[in-house]
């Protein structure tokens, strides 16, 4: 049964663990590549100094109207109301808007997906209202049909196929990847820890925000 948006838009770190169980879901040349979430990571933007929507300084509003108009085309299709959009973002101090993180402004459910270091993807899924920056990263998944190395972030994304053409995508009503309710886990079997390579991110840098399976063996670092 596929997951719904109420599901995603609800606060993120609740997300972040719930989704620990869950099936990511693709359909690629008629074949479903399927992994069960065993590994999170939640950012909550603007406060957290590891998100990419944080910026020390409050970017100026033209900035961010001239970049979201610029990629309006990119958003349009999953954007309820442009009014109330930019309005939220503009109400949102020390936000950064760019290029590439509009995507994290989607409402609960999209994609945001990036490319790191030039080399490998990584995937998000949006989390809480549209407007906030707010998303889960998608850290581990263990193999269920059609996949195999698929521990770590970028591992998984070269599995199931994800490029930047999933970028903004609407895991509530995508073709192509979905997710699915598996199992649900019991809270003393998840962990807590810290979130991996962000030691630039001052005091957020030890918040207990990564979340994974106890024992599961393809959790990329325990």
């Amino acid at each position: 049964m596929r997951i719904e948006r109420d599901f995603y838009i609800r606060k993120t770190l609740i997300v972040a663990k719930e989704l620990l169980g869950q099936y990511l879901v693709r359909k690629y040349k008629n074949r479903f590549l399927i992994g069960k979430i065993v590994e999170t990571e939640a950012y909550i933007g603007p406060k957290d100094k590891a998100s990419h929507a944080y910026s020390k300084k409050n970017q100026p509003s033209k900035l961010k109207i001239k970049i979201i108009n610029e990629n309006w085309t990119r958003i349009k299709k999953y954007v309820e109301n442009r009014e109330n959009f930019i309005k939220r973002i503009l109400r949102c101090k020390f936000c950064k808007v760019t290029k590439r993180n509009l995507a994290e402004y989607l409402k609960g459910g999209h994609i945001y997906i990036y490319l790191v270091y030039g080399n490998y993807y990584q995937l998000n899924i949006t989390t809480f209202k549209e407007g906030y920056p707010e998303c889960v990263l998608i850290r581990s998944l263990e193999p269920i049909e059609n996949i195999k190395n698929s521990k770590g972030p970028g591992n998984l994304c070269k599995e199931l196929k994800l490029d930047k053409s999933f970028w903004g995508e609407d895991l509530c009503s995508s073709k192509r990847i979905w997710l699915e309710y598996g199992e649900k886990i019991p809270e003393n079997d998840i962990i807590k820890a810290k979130r991996i390579g962000i030691d630039y991110a001052e005091e957020y840098k030890d918040k207990l925000w990564r979340f994974y399976i106890k024992n599961n063996k393809w959790i990329s670092k325990k």
